[in-house]
């Protein structure tokens, strides 16, 4: 997502109207009169301060894309813990995540106009070289035409609208003979026969050789696209279009564009997540701003901008109202469904709706912009990284943070629409994470999971095309970027389109089609720019006012009442309903409300209780809505149990000479032994134990005495595997899987089963490493003798001034750091299941402390009105504890076995990688210790 800046120039489309109307002028006038007019409370940035913030985003571009060069290109992406290339077909598949991939040399295009924001003309004109001489477009490869478009096309489009820019500058690209806009063009029509469909919306997968629907292309018989996946194209399209006068492309993208709003459901104004593409029926009726709808409603917005377009603003106004009526809950936004836009579809929030604050600011709607901006800041201050998703009340619902770039795009806007150097600091402490936790030593790697501090191997484009950008000019002040950042709108990749556009090729035929679909209420759309004393009062602590109560809205009490209660809005001053975190089957008060929501409790012969709602015989009908929701909560706080049951992440953290913290290893723990989320970690040097299965009194007690023992899986229990170790005077232990080649990238995690008998005798940490995992200990033993772990429940922050004092010896140990650090291959811990999916079943203990021996079946059988249709898992529990703590240990007694498989005999080597560890070094010593 991404600004609007600048004017159009002379000749606007739209000369009935103010000639900036509402977007425009918010985005560039209104924005720099904020900055420029009023006082704000916190202590202004020294320029020196900001300078040097900004120099370090271009030492970590540097780091990012010199090392993506380096092992490579000319593959799509760089996988920064193995460094080398992520080719499709060559690496095992993530799905849909691979369809961004085409061998079309990714990285490079989507970073072409990054280079030229960070003023380093030179590498963008050898950039450039690189794509026309290497980049193929033809390849027998199936990818997403939403990727493909944001991504290639918009990378191809930007790289050339700077190139022009700098030729008419007259210094660097006079060679430049409009060539990458011959290969976007190419592209262009390489996309085209997605759209072959009787509505027009484009199929979400296209064959860039054979196209659609052919034997060869593997691709068309999809029935489904997202929202944003057929909403996410006219910028592109239409820009295409300008550029070279071939109309086709923004013909196709408007239609797209006209059939998504007839669409819409016309009493809500909300669209759904995905839409049959032949038949126009939504297949997933929630509606939100995050995955799956985030562009579709920033490209209406934006599309007015390029394009002069009244329709589109008018569309985006209507749609904007209501979101702001049904889906925001300031600070939270929260998914409904469409038909039923009172009645929230799920309890949990994913990362992409970050973007929002940030068009809600080119919008001119700034306070409940600077309002969900903060509640995203507070958890990210607790988790280090915004997690892909996250619970009402701030718990993790999934992991992973894929260093995702929309937050640092909010706070870019924020802090050009209001001048508080607050947004700066905000700035800073993204740069500080992202080079403490997810900086490694060939790029940065995304994380895992952000409670313990993994990685995983990837680093995707988008990381260099939107963060460095959005950074770079959070700091840059207008003399640092050597062209106007204002004459050009960002794509929702941060690519760099002209507003001259408007102007250009204008042979398209722009009928109104919004009008005939709804009756527009006036006073929604204003013409003008807002009146910055309405946004802004003239109060120097205005934006601070407005944060100030969202300060401890995410901490370890996680107070309730954040989420809106519509029903209490209808019924002044009766109780708030009840909600199944607070419900007790054997409360009587409990059962009287549940038969006036028209909820029946029967008590199974089995032991189970099953609750059955009858809408038709609640009380009211706002009794028979509070009886939905209620089905709906006790749905979701099973499967959230369910999920809870789930295995308690732990980590092993490599902390001596060279690697310094850098390699996590996510591990399976045991059910014996201290439980370290509740204890002090233990840190050790490792060493193998002899016999190396540990089943026998330990016959080298010297050498595992006071350190970490090193076991092999199999022939005994793990529990006797511990005593023997223990007894050997071990202070703690690691087992290593005896099924060479086995990976928590394939395989389940579990914990270590006890032996049936008394283990409280053990009285050691024992964590369990898959095969690819533990190899990496190994490694560095074989390497450096002495190697120092860390057992603990999530990786611990880095030593700077270790890493300081203790330089690698020689340039050769530093190359083998590397590249045992970069054969590191996390666990994951994170239920990938479908959000879809969601369960009936549900265990009285997380609902009553009272019955803990009994379960509960949920069901409804009132016609069209099921709850369960498009829920999510997620937990309402209002108490946040840990996480450790939440998360229950569940036993899954497994024998240790598979005595034959020899483990440490097929030692895989080291191959040469990397060559720049010295230079990594030298650069983390020029910054201070507390940015490291």
């Amino acid at each position: 997502m991404s600004e609007a800046g600048g004017g159009r120039g002379s000749g606007s489309s739209v000369p009935q109207r103010a000639p900036w109307s509402l977007v425009a002028a918010t985005a560039a006038l209104c924005l720099v009169s904020a900055t420029s007019v009023w006082p704000v409370g916190a202590a202004p940035m020294s320029r020196e301060e900001k300078q040097k913030l900004g120099n370090q985003v271009l030492e970590m571009f540097d780091h990012a894309y010199g090392n993506y060069m380096e092992h490579a290109y000319p593959a799509d992406e760089l996988m920064p813990l193995t460094c080398r290339g992520r080719v499709r077909g060559q690496e095992p598949s993530r799905g849909d995540v691979d369809d961004a991939l085409g061998k079309f040399s990714l990285t490079l295009i989507d970073s072409l106009d990054t280079l030229v924001v960070l003023n380093k003309t030179k590498e963008f004109e050898d950039a450039v070289r690189k794509v026309l001489r290497d980049v193929n477009l033809d390849n027998d490869v199936v990818v997403s035409v939403f990727e493909t478009n944001i991504r290639v096309l918009g990378g191809l489009l930007g790289g050339h609208s700077l190139a022009i820019m700098l030729k008419e500058k007259g210094e660097y690209m006079q060679w430049y003979n409009d060539e990458l806009l011959q290969m976007a063009k190419q592209l262009g029509y390489k996309l085209l026969p997605a759209f072959n469909t009787t509505s027009g919306l484009p199929y979400p997968r296209i064959n860039l050789k054979f196209g659609i629907r052919k034997p060869e292309a593997r691709t068309g018989t999809e029935t489904d696209t997202c929202t944003a996946c057929a909403g996410t194209l006219i910028l592109e399209f239409a820009a295409l279009s300008r550029f070279t006068g071939a109309t086709i492309f923004e013909e196709y993208a408007r239609k797209a564009l006209d059939f998504l709003w007839e669409k819409r459901q016309r009493s809500s104004n909300l669209v759904g997540v995905t839409i049959n593409i032949h038949t126009g029926d939504w297949v997933r009726k929630d509606s939100g701003v995050g995955a799956g709808i985030d562009s579709y409603y920033e490209y209406l917005l934006k599309a007015y901008v390029l394009l002069g377009d009244d329709s589109f603003l008018e569309r985006f106004n209507t749609h904007y109202d209501a979101i702001m009526r049904y889906i925001s809950q300031p600070p939270l936004l929260l998914d409904v469904h469409i038909h039923k836009p009172m009645l929230n579809a799920r309890t949990w929030m994913d990362a992409l709706l970050a973007f929002f604050p940030g068009l809600q600011v080119l919008k001119g709607d700034i306070r409940p912009a600077i309002e969900t901006h903060e509640m995203l800041y507070q958890v990210i201050k607790k988790h280090n990284f915004l997690p892909e998703a996250f619970t009402t009340d701030f718990r993790v619902h999934w992991a992973q943070h894929p260093l995702r770039p929309e937050f640092a795009e909010s706070t870019y806007f924020l802090y050009k629409a209001t001048g508080d150097p607050y947004y700066l600091e905000v700035g800073k402490t993204l740069i500080e994470n992202l080079n403490k936790y997810a900086r490694v030593p060939c790029g940065f790697a995304a994380m895992k999971d952000v409670r313990t501090g993994s990685h995983e191997d990837r680093m995707d484009s988008f990381f260099l095309a939107e963060m460095f950008k959005y950074l770079y000019l959070l700091f840059a002040d207008k003399e640092d970027i050597i062209f106007d950042i204002e004459d050009y709108i960002f794509t929702t990749e941060a690519h760099l389109l002209p507003l001259w556009l408007s102007t250009t090729n204008q042979r398209v035929s722009k009928k109104n089609t919004t009008s005939e679909y709804t009756e527009l209420d006036d006073s929604n759309f204003d013409w003008t720019c807002p009146n910055t004393q309405i946004l802004f009062p003239n109060d120097p602590l205005y934006a601070q006012s407005i944060r100030e109560p969202l300060k401890n809205v995410v901490d370890k009490s996680c107070p309730r009442g954040i989420i809106r209660v519509r029903e209490e809005s209808l019924r002044s001053g009766a109780k708030p309903p009840l909600r199944a975190r607070d419900f007790m089957a054997t409360n009587p008060d409990h059962l009287e409300i549940l038969k006036k929501m028209g909820v029946s409790l029967i008590h199974l012969k089995d032991g189970r209780v099953q609750l059955v709602q009858h809408a038709i015989q609640a009380a009211s009908s706002i009794d028979a809505e509070d009886g939905l929701r209620f089905m709906q909560e006790m749905i979701e706080l099973s499967s959230q149990q369910q999920k809870e049951q789930q295995l308690p992440p732990r980590a092993v953290q490599i902390v001596s000479h060279p690697f310094f913290g850098r390699v996590v290893l996510t591990a399976g723990p045991a059910q014996f032994g201290p439980d370290l989320s509740k204890h002090k970690e233990t840190r050790g040097f490792v060493a193998s134990s002899k016999p190396y299965n540990g089943c026998s009194e330990l016959t080298n007690p010297e050498a595992v005495m006071g350190k970490i023992a090193l076991i092999q899986r199999g022939q005994c229990m793990f529990a006797e595997k511990a005593r023997n170790i223990q007894n050997a005077g071990a202070i703690g232990g690691i087992v290593i899987d005896d099924n060479e080649g086995s990976s928590s990238d394939t395989a389940p995690l579990f914990q270590m089963a006890g032996d049936g008998k008394d283990t409280d005798d053990i009285k050691i940490p024992m964590l369990f490493l898959f095969s690819k995992e533990g190899s990496i200990i190994l490694d560095a033993i074989r390497e450096y003798e002495e190697v120092e772990v860390l057992l603990s429940d999530k990786a611990k922050d880095r030593d700077p001034e270790m890493e300081n004092e203790e330089q690698p010896s020689s340039e050769n140990d530093s190359q083998s750091a590397e590249q045992i650090a970069s054969r590191s291959q996390e666990i994951d811990l994170v239920d990938q299941e479908s959000p879809e999916e969601s369960s009936v079943n549900s265990h009285p203990e997380s609902l009553s402390p009272v019955d803990t021996d009994s379960a509960a079946s949920v069901s409804s059988s009132e016609q069209d009105s099921n709850p369960v249709e498009n829920l999510e898992t997620t937990s309402l529990d209002g108490e946040c504890t840990d996480l450790d703590n939440q998360l229950q240990e569940q036993s899954e007694t497994e024998e240790d076995s598979n005595p034959n498989v020899s483990w440490g005999q097929k030692a895989q080597p080291i191959d040469s990688i990397l060559a720049d560890w010295n230079e990594d070094i030298e650069a983390f010593e020029m910054m201070d210790k507390d940015e490291l």
